[in-house]
């Protein structure tokens, strides 16, 4: 079947920003449904169980840093030279995702089976939630090369025009994770009832199939990229030029996974259910955040290649399309997550004493969403023009800077409720930095056109 490969740089924004974002936007709901799903089941088994798995958060988001980082650093230097016409080293690009994939999943799995106690203590662990959350971690640890792949392979596809092909990898992931989970944590149809471990198992195969999918979709579905045996090979240019935009990348989201221990052990001050609370609001909350971060995977690119072709113009009316969508979507989730908070918790537990202490919470996680919204657009604004270091610095600041501190604080003086609302504050208080950073960088751009086509 032949394949089109989309042209970032011809034809209506609106209709190609939908096709690069839509593939993403399905696979990232779809991941985060998933999400939403296993902590449904464990959350049935128990509020201890359900807490032990907001414990291991931390650890998955340094999964996620080190995969999304390295692969928005892959796949903005692959945008900018399918751009420029350098289609030579876009293509090297994949083989050192390949290599780096390896690499990084080997060495998370070496440092988790030397150090997991403490890694659990640091991230909020003790007692009876310690053993529930190493029962998991030890298990799902293990695909961790395989996810990470996913993650960097993503990147190259959206990159080369082909967004479908990351959808589909997803998908695969999140469709068998979504089926194996409750077989394996209940018993159900024959299946051992293997609780906790049972998620684990059920990650694990989806990981490595939708490892193994993506692999072959580079390999044999790919129309630019053509990888040669010696391209597996490090080569220090291009790994270098991947880390300019991608180590930051991968910072920032380190600073995110620094964010949850922190949460984890404020809350841990509370009781294991204020810990179930934070694991519940993530996942719902995530449900918003997975298709904004989708425009944002659809923006990056386009930035990325537009950039390259000196298409000065049309790199700016992209950002601004994207913020006009990504705000109408967030504005009317959050309104129907606010109306309907109360009902959907309901579908995670029966627990009247939990229920109570989510429902506000809930409220309070996604009463800024429409501010994060824009936020996302013009952090990947500036990962697809290769200033990854100004994207890190400016969710350095809205993280370390004001999210962190304001927990702290909210918390001595509102107690538990203090803590959710340090989210929605540091949001809006980064949202007009992140605003006026942005503003003066598109002026710029205006300008270099000018000088460009004077």
């Amino acid at each position: 079947m032949k394949k089109k490969v989309l042209d970032l740089g011809v034809g209506p924004i609106l209709p190609l920003l939908m096709k690069m974002s839509w593939p993403s936007m399905l696979a990232m709901l779809s991941m985060a449904i998933y999400n939403v799903m296993d902590s449904l089941w464990l959350a049935r088994l128990s509020p201890r169980t359900i807490a032990a798995f907001t414990i291991t958060f931390p650890l998955q988001m340094v999964f996620a840093a080190i995969g999304v980082g390295i692969g928005v650093g892959a796949g903005s230097y692959a945008s900018r030279m399918f751009g420029a016409g350098e289609a030579d080293k876009a293509r090297r690009t994949a083989g050192q995702v390949i290599f780096l994939s390896v690499i990084a999943g080997l060495s998370l799995i070496a440092v988790t089976y030397a150090f997991p106690d403490f890694l659990l203590r640091l991230f909020g662990a003790s007692g009876e939630t310690l053993v529930l959350a190493k029962r998991y971690l030890m298990w799902v640890v293990l695909s961790s090369p395989f996810l990470l792949f996913m993650m960097m392979a993503n990147n190259l596809f959206r990159a080369e025009g082909l967004p479908n092909l990351s959808m589909y990898a997803i998908l695969t992931f999140t469709f068998l994770g979504a089926l194996l989970d409750p077989l394996l944590i209940f018993g159900w149809g024959g299946f051992p009832a293997l609780g906790i471990e049972g998620a684990a198992l059920a990650a694990i195969v989806g990981q490595v199939a939708s490892g193994l999918l993506s692999l072959y979709f580079l390999l044999y579905r790919s129309l630019r990229y053509r990888i040669d045996l010696q391209d597996l090979l490090p080569d220090p240019t291009i790994i270098r030029a991947i880390h300019q935009t991608g180590l930051p990348s991968v910072l920032m989201n380190l600073v995110f996974s620094a964010v949850i221990i922190i949460y984890n052990n404020i809350l841990a001050y509370y009781g294991h259910l204020a810990l179930a609370t934070l694991g519940i609001c993530f996942r719902i909350n995530g449900l918003v955040m997975m298709v904004l971060f989708g425009i944002g995977h659809g923006v990056m690119p386009m930035v990325g290649y537009n950039l390259g072709a000196k298409l000065y113009d049309r790199l700016i009316a992209t950002v601004q399309v994207a913020v006009r969508c990504s705000m109408l979507f967030a504005g009317a989730s959050s309104v129907i997550i606010f109306i309907g908070a109360d009902l959907i918790l309901s579908s995670f537990t029966d627990e009247r004493e939990l229920l109570a202490i989510a429902a506000p919470a809930l409220k309070i996680f996604i009463s800024t969403l429409v501010l994060a919204a824009p936020s996302i657009v013009w952090i990947n604004l500036f990962i697809g023009l290769g200033k990854g270091m100004t994207a890190m610095t400016l969710l350095f600041i809205r993280d370390a800077l004001f999210l962190i501190p304001l927990m702290y604080l909210f918390s001595l003086w509102l107690g538990r409720d203090g803590v959710w609302m340090a989210q929605p504050a540091s949001t809006a208080v980064s949202f007009l930095i992140i605003w006026a950073w942005s503003g003066k960088e598109l002026a710029a751009i205006r300008n270099l056109k000018e000088q460009t086509n004077p």
